[in-house]
């Protein structure tokens, strides 16, 4: 298997050297192979407000947020404490009390 770095446009595994070049077979990007560096920089995550989240933070959601497949509600003004931030659609792990642990996106919390 290659060391080639992931496909910074559709994060396929399966890019490979061309030349000076790296490209993913799968969505047809091309990027040099001296950019991948950069490529793998270090995400920040932002709230609602633009502050930047970082792990161990508390957070406060600022909207009544159903939680998928169950009756219970996230309210407004739910503090939440020691924050992870993780890859993927929904940027916080955590756990709430009275409903354990959750999956939020950085859009609907605020830094406390």
């Amino acid at each position: 298997m290659s060391n080639a770095p992931k496909c910074p446009q559709c994060g396929s595994e399966y890019a490979y050297e061309d030349g000076a070049m790296y490209v993913c077979p799968e969505c047809a990007h091309e990027w040099p192979q001296d950019a991948a560096a950069s490529v793998e920089a270090v995400r920040v995550v932002r709230d609602s407000n633009g502050n930047t989240l970082q792990d161990g933070d508390t957070v406060t959601v600022i909207k009544d947020l159903k939680v998928k497949g169950s009756s219970l509600v996230v309210k407004v003004g739910t503090k939440v404490k020691n924050i992870r931030i993780v890859e993927g659609d929904h940027d916080i792990d955590c756990k709430i009390d009275g409903i354990g642990q959750m999956g939020l996106k950085s859009e609907f919390v605020r830094k406390v």
